[in-house]
């Protein structure tokens, strides 16, 4: 007998569970005019992921289990998985459950509990959740369902994280099929990790795999969707829209193939997972750049905003930045301030002014000299002939931000941050200056990364001029300022930056690796030093393996390397 399964990869609200709801339901109404058998969602799509410490809250969860009960009295005919927490009946242990829950015949048939609480990166689970206790597969149609969440199905390999393998359970049960609902994260190697890691799935067990994963940006985290679907034979038969809701049908024969067309055949399906040695900058750029314009244009709607402000210096991060937020947001509502200092060359402005001319967006240019000689002004009984040094510097950047801050409390503005990745590691930046922001579109790219979507972006035309690109960067607060003045060359610190925060590789494995000894010690110790700025820095969206902020969480007060 066939199976008709509908997914339905979704972008949640964490939080508003009315909202969630009602997708859901929709969702639902069009999976019964498709004709489908069951409809799939992704990992706590009730409440969206991750819903952090709301889970503490016994509202939330009461909303939840009603949202369950409503869901439940529309799917009379369907079968449906969906995602929501479940309290745990027994004392002992914590509190909840993530769980799948099937609904059928207009009540809750069976609930899975998922088994493998991820607790690193961005991952919190077991601070919330107890692991299940027992595995069982769901008889429905005929068919006998291997219902997993997300992580449940990472559990391979000769390193397992997790004392229990649900899969290896479920297996006893003789299953017909797997399926998995999931809340997997974007980054730029997660594509291939996640293909392999179902396929893996699919080849240990000789299951087909039916794979529905959540879409859209959850403040710094984005999904990219991607749901997955692989017949018996490890084929890649279907994987749905990136960074888009999308919604499909799939028939699941008798004999475990996928009614269809095969996308790709299992040989040409990867069978390991993503790990780059070396920093490769310009590795899926194209996916890079469409996650940074979710993680904006989801941000502003779920945060109830639409216009942005940012300041443009006519430097290569501001001008990326700008590019990115007009797309997302349309040009029409990212307004750029251009603010040059005594020290600003004539050509900055320039630049910057060209780049908002071929974007078409509005821009405004306000001195910051009236307001940083008042500075001085006012500090010169303190500062007296004491030699111009960083706090000077810092009083130009400062000015800056209170001037962006004041344009964004006025006309209901989200100030942009245009810090990058390297800038952040290094300390390079003035915490209250130019670190100031509501969001961070670029603090998790490497300056080279910045390069290598400034050439995506104008790979069919010149958005970006190219003096732009081509210009040593600077942050001209001083005369004649270069970045390497107080940095290594970007190739070299972005290779060793990476080393350290991606592949938490200590300074005797850098060193090994033909970097320089001085250097290294230098680059590591600026990371440690200035983890007190980054603490206190905005959410940075997330398009790596290891992002500054909730993923990345080190002590402030350290001597390691110092």
């Amino acid at each position: 007998m066939s199976m008709k399964i509908f997914l339905a990869q979704q972008n949640y609200q964490i939080g508003h569970i009315e909202y969630n709801t009602q997708k859901i339901l929709d969702a639902i109404s069009q999976a019964d005019v498709a004709g489908a058998d069951l409809v799939v969602f992704s990992e706590l799509s009730v409440c969206g992921y991750p819903p952090r410490d709301f889970l503490y809250f016994n509202d939330f969860i009461l909303k939840c289990e009603a949202a369950v009960s409503r869901i439940a009295q529309h799917a009379p005919h369907l079968g449906v998985l969906i995602g929501a927490p479940q309290r745990n009946p027994v004392v002992m242990g914590k509190d909840l459950f993530n769980a799948a829950w099937f609904l059928h015949e207009g009540g809750v048939k069976q609930v899975v509990h998922k088994s493998c609480l991820p607790t690193y990166d961005v991952f919190d689970e077991d601070r919330y959740f107890e692991p299940a206790r027992e595995w069982n597969v769901i008889e429905f149609k005929g068919k006998r369902l291997a219902v997993t969440v997300c992580e449940d199905i990472w559990n391979l390999g000769n390193n397992p994280k997790y004392r229990y393998c649900p899969m290896d359970l479920l297996m006893q049960q003789h299953p017909d099929v797997m399926i998995n609902l999931s809340a997997s994260p974007f980054d730029y190697t997660h594509d291939e990790d996640r293909k392999a890691t179902v396929k893996a799935n699919v080849l240990k067990y000789n299951l087909p795999m039916f794979y529905c994963n959540a879409v859209g940006s959850q403040t710094e985290i984005v999904f990219d969707g991607t749901s997955l679907v692989f017949d018996k034979q490890a084929n890649l038969c279907a994987s749905m829209k990136r960074f888009e809701e999308d919604y499909r049908l799939f028939e699941l024969q008798e004999d475990g193939t996928i009614l269809g067309e095969i996308l790709e055949p299992a040989a040409r399906v990867p069978d390991e997972e993503l790990d780059p040695v070396m920093f490769n900058p310009a590795l899926h750029i194209h996916s890079v750049y469409q996650a940074l314009i979710t993680g904006i244009k989801d941000y502003f709607q779920k945060m109830g905003f639409s216009k942005a402000i940012l300041g443009s210096s006519g430097g290569i991060d501001s001008a990326v930045t700008l590019v990115l937020a007009c797309e997302a947001l349309g040009a029409e509502n990212v307004t750029a301030v251009l603010m040059p200092s005594p020290y600003s060359s004539s050509h900055s402005v320039d630049d910057a002014v060209q780049l908002s001319r071929n974007l078409n967006n509005p821009y405004h240019v306000l001195s910051i000299q009236p307001v940083y000689e008042s500075f001085l002004n006012t500090l010169d009984p303190l500062f007296k002939d004491l030699p111009f040094n960083v706090a000077e510097e810092n009083i130009q950047s400062r000015t800056r931000g209170n001037l962006l801050m004041a344009i964004a409390n006025k006309f209901n503005y989200i100030l942009l941050n245009t810090s990058n990745k390297s800038e952040l590691a290094t300390g390079y930046g003035t915490l209250y200056g130019d670190m100031a922001g509501g969001i961070s579109v670029l603090g998790d790219c490497y300056k080279t990364q910045v390069y290598a979507l400034a050439a995506y972006i104008n790979r069919e035309r010149e958005i970006i001029p190219l003096h732009i690109i081509q210009k040593a960067p600077s942050a001209e607060l001083r005369p004649n300022q270069k970045d390497s003045d107080s940095l290594p060359e970007y190739d070299t610190l972005d290779a060793i930056l990476y080393q350290y925060i991606e592949r938490t590789q200590g300074p005797q494995e850098i060193k090994a690796m033909g970097f320089d000894e001085a250097l290294v010690n230098k680059t590591l110790g600026m990371v440690n030093r200035n983890e007190y700025k980054r603490n206190q820095f905005c959410p940075i969206i997330r398009i790596s393996p290891k992002a500054f902020g909730v993923g990345r969480r080190m002590p402030i007060v350290e001597k390691y390397l110092s």
